[in-house]
């Protein structure tokens, strides 16, 4: 069986997910999206074995509930308050960045399939960033797949991914990795929306 290394940038992912419920629910679906996160790990996994699944954010602790739902779904969870590691999104791509090389290493001369969920590119042209460490996976061996929302990733490292691995597009399994929770008092009334089974067949 295939062997995955799942690589999960909560706090990219979940923005992109507010942009797309944006433009494809309405402006008020946003404060009441949430990532049906057994459903993403899944979409990510792709009836693979998982090696090893590492999610990293900088979520306040209130929403602690949050993460225990991806510790519950087996992966490894690295919080990082806001500020922290010089500072908000860097740090958070950094820890995560870590845990890319030492997969690398620890698994020099038998790679697997290593799946980044993000869709930061950011510092490729200074050897930095997810998108240069996961050119130094392929050239070890690893095959790459990125999954991102179109709107929200960099398009060099999509077209990079495409060439060289996969790109999956969150945007086709909307439906099926979100959900919109009941309306709240002083929002407007909208109905909640449950999700969809995943269609892995979209899943090339």
């Amino acid at each position: 069986m295939e062997k995955v290394f799942i690589y999960w940038d909560n706090s990219n992912i979940f923005i992109g997910a507010q942009q797309a419920a944006i433009e494809i629910e309405g402006e008020d679906s946003r404060y009441r999206l949430r990532v049906h996160f057994r459903n993403l790990l899944e979409l990510a996994r792709n009836r693979r074995e998982i090696v090893n699944a590492v999610a990293v954010g900088s979520i306040p602790p209130e929403l602690q509930h949050v993460w225990n739902r991806l510790e519950n779904e087996g992966v490894a969870v690295q919080l990082l308050e806001r500020g922290a590691l010089q500072g908000g999104e860097q740090g958070v791509d950094q820890t995560l960045q870590v845990a890319m090389l030492r997969d690398a290493f620890d698994h020099n001369g038998n790679p697997g399939i290593a799946v980044l969920l993000t869709g930061d590119g950011a510092g490729f042209s200074q050897g930095e960033g997810f998108h240069a460490d996961l050119e130094r996976m392929l050239n070890r061996g690893w095959e790459i797949e990125v999954l991102s929302w179109r709107h929200s990733c960099n398009r060099r490292m999509r077209e990079w991914a495409e060439q060289n691995g996969k790109f999956v597009a969150l945007d086709d399994f909307y439906r099926s990795v979100t959900f919109l929770e009941p309306a709240v008092p002083g929002r407007p009334v909208m109905k909640p929306r449950d999700i969809a089974p995943i269609d892995f067949n979209k899943r090339t």
